[in-house]
């Protein structure tokens, strides 16, 4: 079975995605800065897109309460999840940490625009924090339950 990252997701991290290659761009303080932060947050979007999100697309499936036995193979990709959250939240701190900086290079600067998009990059990574990779992991745990009764 294949699993796809819900669609609203998926388009937010492309938008992020093609603000941040926007602000890479810009040159000075400001290119330098979000340049960094590509430079951390690209490996972990991968990461991301291979085994955080895609479990998501089951939600609303699950919601309904259908399960079937090819949901069994989601299991790989939450597991690994769950094992790789401590590391998959350190790197959210490398990344906060560059756009923290992008703020404030941006906000000397008076470019305000790309101040606003690092605030919105930060409340991204709070969100997979307190709601993406909880809903992720508790799929996971809560489809095993099912296939063990």
């Amino acid at each position: 079975m294949e699993f796809k990252i819900p669609q609203p997701l998926k388009v937010e991290h492309e938008e992020l995605h093609a603000d941040l290659v926007k602000a890479t761009k810009v040159g000075g303080k400001i290119g330098d800065a979000a340049k960094t932060v590509a430079k951390i947050l690209h490996p972990h979007f991968v990461k991301e897109e291979e085994y955080a999100l895609p479990p998501l697309g089951l939600l609303i499936v699950l919601a309904e309460g259908k399960v079937t036995s090819d949901m069994r193979d989601v299991l790989t990709m939450t597991d690994k999840l769950k094992a790789e959250l401590p590391q998959m939240l350190e790197e959210h701190k490398a990344i906060v940490g560059a756009l923290e900086n992008l703020v404030d290079v941006a906000k000397e600067e008076n470019k305000i625009g790309y101040a606003h998009f690092a605030e919105k990059l930060m409340l991204h990574a709070q969100t997979e924090e307190e709601v993406l990779y909880p809903a992720a992991i508790l799929m996971g745990e809560y489809l095993k339950l099912k296939f063990n009764k």
